[in-house]
């Protein structure tokens, strides 16, 4: 969600991270592969240049911290989006997502107010996937 407003830089590096956070868990699966395709896709003409580095995850989390506090925000909640797409709760995702925002410096209320959006968010698809199923 708003990932067409990161810099072709801060694109390149999010899905760099999006990858380490879905994959922590012992690789991706066809769902994560789904769902990065589509932040790939939401991010416009400038994800067809991109390349998975080797950067660490260290380094990713280093980059965001750096950044402004929308940036921030911003990646934090495609990230947790992301994360719990597949419903599949992964002890490393969650500690890993923790770290991220502590280095990014998220406090807990806007971290509450962002979880009620990708909530709604993912309520949203369901509802529609239900009516079109019919």
């Amino acid at each position: 969600m708003y990932l067409s407003l990161l810099s072709k830089e801060e694109k390149f590096y999010f899905i760099d991270l999006l990858i380490k956070v879905v994959s922590i868990d012992g690789g991706t699966n066809e769902t994560e592969l789904q769902v990065i395709n589509r932040l790939k896709y939401e991010m416009g003409e400038d994800m067809s240049k991109y390349k998975k580095s080797n950067t660490s995850t260290e380094k990713l989390i280093e980059y965001f911290a750096q950044k402004s506090k929308i940036t921030k925000n911003l990646v934090y909640m495609n990230l947790v989006s992301a994360s719990i797409f597949d419903d599949f709760y992964s002890v490393e995702e969650h500690l890993l997502l923790e770290e991220i925002q502590q280095a990014l410096d998220i406090n807990d209320k806007v971290k509450a107010e962002l979880m009620r959006v990708i909530y709604a968010e993912r309520d949203l698809r369901n509802k529609a996937l239900k009516a079109i199923s019919g």
